[in-house]
């Protein structure tokens, strides 16, 4: 099928003109393109009217207005950005009993510098999830990728935390004319941008903090152990980890590494980069070092890099965090706890927590590396959704690959093959109709 046969359904994207770039440019291709708004937000970052198409009813009647959508745009290819929000999870249910194939986009596995591309589902519900490393380094056994450095920071930090002020902005303004939308997180529409607008406003303070707390640390000459952690209402944490809340995480690697570390050993705990003060992250450290006998042991870094704290570290802790390939990267220990594409035992420690501070198993290297390069040569892919260059660096690759019959991990192993001409299919997840079943539409 070519791309002229195709018609792309857009779904919600990242904040920012992402979404509309691309589906301009996979109507430059020759596909068809649509995208469904949620809110006035959707519709200000796809100004295209005649290609928009706004749902502003009760959430209850998403299913069934989707079902319709799909039979009389004859839709063969869903787009859409995370897999869990409930507008989202409901539409791929349908759309893959219908035989649709599903383009899923998220934040790199590999960050920074990376974006994640896939086919069905992300993170806990990634093809990788079921993925031997045997397969996986079947896959890439004849391939020259190269192992580029983790970079050192993200860098499209400060426009992520821009857009995604702008984009709650906007959905607060325009909320008379989508009376039905709901958000997908627990905090109301006008909380969320307040949370937003209070965080790039106070850009300059959290910088000049984590500068010190950082410097105290490197400067400390103490070993240190480094809990990472993620955004409480971020869906990898909300829909793949064991946890109700950061804060329950805590109180459990606080208490364990008073059980197991070291005497003389610290703790540092790092906050993701776009932590916005919504879960009371400082005081709960704050008390529970205090519970623990932890005083002077413990410290808080406010986001920012992570490499320099990596690069001096004897281990990682987190849920399920992308940052922990990072610690991998580096041949550091690794301990999670929720479901993530990397937490696999030849990478990540069985130990019980206690022990692991005590004496931390390091990964094996080798085999991180050929799943690294498995990852560089299927669903990561260069770029950024926020910055002007992130996008233009994506862009020239990531239509091509939606457009290509295999998924990435597929597409990879088939060009690395053994024998000319012969497929490898790799195990893992149920096979995605996708193409072979689009005739359905027309």
């Amino acid at each position: 099928m070519t791309a002229t046969d195709r018609r792309f359904l857009f779904l919600q994207g990242p904040h920012g003109p992402f979404f509309y770039r691309l589906g301009r440019m996979m109507a430059a291709a020759g596909a068809d393109v649509l995208r469904v708004g949620f809110n006035f937000g959707d519709r200000a970052f796809w100004p295209d009217r005649r290609s928009y198409l706004a749902f502003d009813g009760p959430a209850e009647d998403w299913p069934a207005t989707f079902r319709d959508l799909l039979t009389r745009r004859q839709i063969t290819d869903l787009v859409l950005y995370g897999d869990t929000r409930p507008v989202h999870a409901a539409a791929i249910a349908i759309a893959r009993k219908a035989g649709l194939t599903i383009h899923v986009f998220e934040e790199g596995y590999l960050r920074p510098h990376w974006i994640t591309y896939e086919r069905g589902g992300a993170n806990g519900h990634s093809r990788l999830m079921q993925m031997s490393l045997t397969s996986i380094r079947a896959a890439v056994a004849r391939s020259d990728i190269d192992l580029p450095d983790a970079a050192p920071h993200w860098g499209d930090m400060a426009a992520h935390m821009v857009w995604g002020a702008i984009y709650h902005g906007l959905v607060l303004a325009g909320g008379r004319a989508y009376p039905g939308f709901r958000p997908h997180r627990t905090l109301s529409v006008a909380q969320e941008f307040r949370l937003h607008l209070r965080r790039v406003m106070l850009m300059p303070l959290h910088r000049l903090e984590r500068a010190l707390a950082t410097t105290r640390i490197l400067w400390g000459g103490f070993p240190y152990h480094l809990a990472l952690l993620q955004l409480e209402h971020d869906a990898s944490f909300r829909t793949h980890s064991p946890f109700g809340s950061m804060t329950e995480f805590l109180a459990l690697v606080l208490e364990s590494f008073a059980a197991g570390a070291p005497r003389h050993h610290h703790l540092v705990i790092k906050a993701h980069p776009l932590e916005d003060g919504r879960a009371p992250i400082a005081p709960e450290i704050r008390r529970l070092a205090d519970r623990h006998g932890l005083q002077g042991r413990v410290h808080f870094v406010r986001g920012g890099k992570l490499a320099r704290l990596l690069a001096h570290a004897q281990s990682a802790v987190t849920v399920n965090s992308t940052a922990g390939q990072q610690a991998l990267w580096r041949g550091l220990p690794v301990k999670t706890f929720g479901a993530a594409i990397y937490a696999k035992p030849e990478f990540v420690s069985t130990q019980p927590l206690p022990d692991f501070f005590a004496n931390p198993r390091r990964p094996d290297s080798h085999a991180y590396r050929d799943f690294r390069r498995f990852l560089l040569g299927s669903s990561q892919l260069t770029g950024g959704f926020y910055s002007m260059g992130g996008r233009r660096r994506l862009l020239r690759r990531i239509v091509d690959r939606m457009l290509a019959p295999l998924d990435p991990y597929d597409q990879l192993a088939a060009d690395n093959s053994a024998a000319p001409g012969q497929q490898l299919r790799l195990v893992g997840g149920a096979d995605q109709p996708g193409l072979a079943n689009a005739s359905l539409f027309r």
